[in-house]
Order: structure tokens, then sequence, then C-alpha cells
């Protein structure tokens, strides 16, 4: 046995290098997206000394992304004191290393699950390395490994798959008759681990019961034990239906469409069938330009009908199940891997109110699907009797078609720019890959600043997300600043905005796009400043009355400072009062600060409106 293991290290450390070394031609980018807000504009992070004290705030510091994911922060720290900075390069070599021994892991449970479906320990040898490869080099990484903060989802991934294997390990002991406690104690202690990176690490026990039902099937040298393991699953799955009927559909539905969303919960869920066949292709054709890293185009299904893929959609997600619980027993790592696909997805593809696609939620889910398509592809090896060296010539060619794509799509993460430019001709319906280009462009040209030598690249791509997303407010934002510089706006481009404010919903992304104008006014941009008190006008009469004070704060002051108007400024101020905690002391400093610039009538009102606040029934602030 000794043996055989040394056997095995060897080809698992040459995946753990491939994994890597694939992606390296991104090192080069920049932070994207949401790693600005989590990574870059967290001051928590930038950590300067490796003490306890300093580790310990960290970990406690309140958190964007969330107070679970305590592990992942904990390393963006530690990358910014090794660094000195927020180097992005430093942050992706972490993401990188943690990918490639996820892979050398994955190897070694994949080399235990195959031995105990009666694989012989010769054929495993190079089919676990081969099925971790495909798992590890599939293009579809790329937006997982490069992009910073999806740390979080790959460093779950990676103690999910130690938790899995050392459950594997104990569930075999109990199956030759021997106890299985260091296993199992080994399962629960990586599980808390995972469940410290990301909350949808909670999907342990289910990722458990697919291999019972499959692999395992509930066997144990003990009847006893076996019935009660029966038993035990039973009443976990129960109790997992019982909260997620009572506690989960009841505080997340919403039959209405969401303030912060296009979509209503049960639109959400038709969408969802297209969406996982959507992940289902881009699995087994993998081609680049099937993977756009925004998904903000994809418009939401509104019945079974509309659009008709809808129906269809869902059909294929049944048939798949249908034949995962049928062929359990004949094929059982086929039906393995397609439950653990669908288990992967059963917190993003549900009820609560995420965002309709990201590619990164395929990161386990990718582990089910290798497993269910080489299942598929051994039995048809074997069915049409493929000599071995043919089987292995045809595993070595979609390996290395996997590799070229995944380098194909890593060198477009080199630079800001080229990943803008990707982005934008595989999602030309984007708004965020539209204005991600717009804004580079723009940035590359210097900014704000005289003759800028990119302007007109960077408004034909505002104009180009303009026309495309007409339900988007961003592009049309910029393209109101970067004409003002260029010298050619016209009453018409403000228009259009103001017509797109009244008329959008007001999701996240659209709440967001008065501060391109108010962020580009503050930097010298010589806006009008009539059309951007009529545009904030309007901002206020559309914003949702949960809107967070701070929002409403920071633009009563842009409007007070920067537009020199002060009772203009009032409306903000009040509806922040509003929305804040009655004890907050805003109130009172405002008033202070309004005195101070000799209005101190408009001090009176708001210490009326905080009086008022304060008096307010508790529960209405609880509320907010």
């Amino acid at each position: 046995m000794p043996h055989t293991l040394g056997r095995f290290l060897l080809p698992t450390l040459l995946v753990a290098l491939l994994a890597g070394v694939l992606f390296t031609p991104g090192l080069p980018g920049a932070f994207v997206f949401d790693d600005l807000p989590n990574i870059v504009n967290d001051e928590n992070l930038k950590l300067t000394e490796l003490s306890t004290e300093a580790l310990v705030n960290v970990v406690t510091s309140p958190q964007r992304s969330g107070t679970l994911r305590m592990l992942p922060t904990l390393s963006f720290a530690i990358d910014h004191w090794r660094a000195g900075s927020m180097d992005p390069a430093t942050f992706k070599i972490t993401n990188i290393i943690i990918h490639a021994v996820t892979a050398l892991v994955l190897a070694w449970f994949f080399r235990s699950l195959l031995l105990m479906t009666g694989v012989s320990a010769r054929r495993v040898v190079w089919i676990a390395p081969a099925l971790a490869l495909a798992w590890a080099i599939h293009p579809l990484q790329v937006s997982s490994v490069l992009y910073v903060v999806q740390r979080m989802q790959t460093m779950g991934t990676l103690f999910l798959v130690l938790a899995l294997w050392a459950y594997l390990q104990a569930r075999q002991a109990q199956v030759t008759g021997r106890p299985g406690r260091t296993g199992f104690l080994l399962a629960v202690l990586c599980w808390a681990i995972a469940l410290g990176c990301k909350e949808d690490s909670v999907l342990l026990p289910a990722y458990a019961l697919a291999l019972e039902l499959t692999v395992l099937r509930f066997a144990a040298a003990d009847a006893q034990l076996a019935r009660r393991l029966r038993i035990g699953y039973l009443l976990a799955v129960l109790a997992g239906l019982a909260a997620f009927v009572l506690v989960i559909v009841p505080s997340h539905w919403s039959p209405d469409t969401l303030a912060h969303r296009n979509f209503s919960t049960p639109e959400r869920l038709l969408t969802q069938g297209r969406v996982l066949c959507m992940y289902l292709w881009q699995i087994v054709w993998p081609l680049p330009q099937q993977m756009p890293f925004y998904y903000d185009w994809l418009q939401p299904s509104r019945s079974l009908l509309q659009p008709w893929t809808t129906l269809p959609a869902i059909a294929v997600l049944l048939a798949l199940l249908a034949s995962a619980w049928r062929l359990r027993t004949t094929l059982p790592l086929f039906s393995l891997g397609v439950l653990l696909f669908f288990a992967a997805h059963s917190i993003t593809s549900n009820v609560i109110a995420l965002e309709l696609a990201f590619e990164h939620r395929n990161h386990f889910a990718l582990i089910g699907a290798v497993l269910a398509i080489g299942s598929l592809l051994a039995a048809a090896f074997r069915r049409i009797d493929i000599k071995p060296l043919v089987q292995a010539g045809a595993c070595i060619f979609l390996l290395v078609a996997l590799s070229t794509a995944t380098l194909l799509r890593a060198h477009s993460w080199r630079s800001s720019l080229s990943l803008a430019e990707a982005n934008a001709q595989h999602a030309p319906l984007s708004a965020r890959a539209q204005i991600a280009l717009c804004a580079e462009y723009f940035e590359v040209g210097g900014g704000v600043t005289p003759n800028n030598p990119r302007l007109d690249d960077a408004i034909a791509s505002c104009e180009a997300g303009t026309t495309a997303a007409p339900e988007s407010l961003n592009n049309p934002a910029l393209l109101i600043v970067l004409k003002t510089l260029r010298g050619d706006i016209t009453q018409a481009d403000w228009d259009l905005f103001q017509q797109r404010l009244q008329a959008v919903h007001m999701t996240w992304d659209n709440r967001r796009a008065p501060n391109i104008l108010i962020y580009h006014f503050r930097k010298g941009v010589a806006l009008d400043k009539r059309e951007l008190l009529k545009v904030l006008d309007t901002l206020i009469e559309r914003a949702p009355p949960s809107e967070e004070p701070f929002s409403m704060v920071s633009r009563g002051y842009f409007v007070l400072n920067d537009l020199g108007e002060p009772d203009l400024a009032m409306p903000y101020f009040i509806r922040a009062i509003e929305a804040a905690a009655p004890q907050d002391p805003f109130p009172q400093q405002l008033a202070g600060e309004l005195r101070d610039k000799g209005r101190p009538d408009l001090a009176e009102k708001v210490e009326r409106a905080g009086l008022s606040r304060r008096g307010a029934p508790r529960a209405s602030g609880s509320n907010q």
C-alpha cells in the first residue's frame, strides 16, 4: 500500500502544478467589481503588523461581505501585510495556491471514491488525477481563481473537499467493521473551517447524503449502525425541509418585484432553470466567449413560456434528476455527480434574492459535473470496447482543449483593459461590461484631464451601453460626464437620463448611478448645476423608504457644500433622520454645522425632526 500511495503522489503533485501554472497569465491584472468594496476600500484589511491584537481586530471588524467569512478576510489582510499594499498580484498568487492545493486534495478524494466503487488500483492511479485536473483547469474556474474576492468560495471548497474525504474514510471504516470516529471528527473540524469561509458550506450534509444515496448506500458492517444511519438522514432531511418551508421561504418570499432587483421570487425560481442549463452548457462546451463574467444582461423568466426556453429548461433539469435517481445503482458516480451539482446550487438557485447568475457558484458544483461526465465517458468506452490507449488519447485531447481555453481566458485577465474589452465583446448587452470598458478607456487616457486621448473610445462604449441596456442608468450617467468634458453635451442627453431615472426599476446598480455625476462634479467636471439638481430631486422621489441613511446624508452634504444650496439639501437630511435609529446623534451634529454656516432656521428644522424621531415608537425604527 505505501508503494501504491507513493506512485499516486507524483501525478497529484503534477495536477497541482498544472492547476496553478495555467492561471498565471492573469497575475498582472487588477482588482475588479466586488473586489473594490470588499477588499480595496476596506480599511480594516490594511494590516501593517502581525500582532495578535491586529489580527483579532481584522477578524472582529464588520465586513461588507458577511460576518461569517472570517478566514478569507484574515487572509486578505495578511496578503496586504505581505505586499505592503493592495497589490493585486500578491492576492491572486494566494488564490492560485489555494486552487492548486484543492486540486491535489480533490485527486485524493477521487481516489478513495473510485476505489470504493470497485475501480482497480491500477486504473485509479491515472483516472483520479485526470478527473481532478479536468476540474482544476476548466475555463469556468478562471473567474473563481483570478477574481480575488471569490477566495471566500474557493477556500470553502477546499475545506468541504477535505471534510468529504474525511467522511468517506470514516464511512469506509464502518463498512469494514472498524470505528470511524477520527474521520468523523476531522470531517466536522473541516466543516467548521469551511463555514468560516462562506455560508453555503452549510450544504455539507446534502453532499454527504448524495454519497450515501449513490456510492455508500448507508452500508455498515453493523446492521444496527446501518439502520441508525438511514433514520438519522431521514430525520435530517425532514428537519431541513421543515426549516426551509417554515423559516427560509416566509422570510425571503416576495410575489412582487423586489425593491433592489428586477424580479420577484417566483420569477427568480423560474429563471434558475435557464441559468442551470446555461451553466451545464458552459461546462460541456467551455468556449471562453460563452463565459462573459457579467450576467446582468440575463432577463428574468416572467412565466413558463416567457421566454419560451423556460419550460424546456425545467424539463431538462427534471429529466436529469430522474436519470440520476434511476441510475444510482448501475452508474453511482454519474448519479453522485448530478446530485452534487444540484445540491451545490440549492441555495444560490433558490428563494434568496441573490443575483440571477455568477460563474463562481459552479466552483464546487463542477466537481459533480466532472464526476458525472467522467462516468458517462467511461460507460461509453466500455460499451463500444475502445482500447485503453485510445481512451487515454481521448482524455489527453480533452484535457489539452480545456487547458488551451483556460490559458486564453486567463490571458484576458492580464490587465483591466484587456478584461474589460473581453467582457464587453462576450456580453454586448451587459450594462456592467459596457460601463467597465467605458471607464477603463477613460482612466487609461488619464481620467479628468484636458485632451484625454481615449475620450472618444470611452464615449463610444458608453453610447453602446446606453443603447444596449435601456433599463440601466450607469452608462447614460457616465456619458453625460464624458460628453461634458468633450464639450458636446446636449439637452437630449440630460433628458434621456431624466426619463430613465423616472421610469426604470431602482436596482442596486441604478441607485448608485447618480453617484457617478456627484463624483465627477467634485473632480472638476463642469456639469450643469441646474440639471444636476433636477436629477437629485427625481432621485429622492424614486428612492425607496428603506434607502440607507448614509446615502441620503452624503447626497444632502453634496447639495449643501458642493452645490451651495442649503435649502435644497434639507429633504435629504430629513429623509436620513427618518430612516436613522432614534438615538442617532446625527441630527444634533448637523444642526451645529448649519448654525456654523449661518442657517439657524434650518438647524431648528433638523432638531425638530430629530426630536420627533426620538419620540417615535421603537418598532418603527426596527423596521428599517
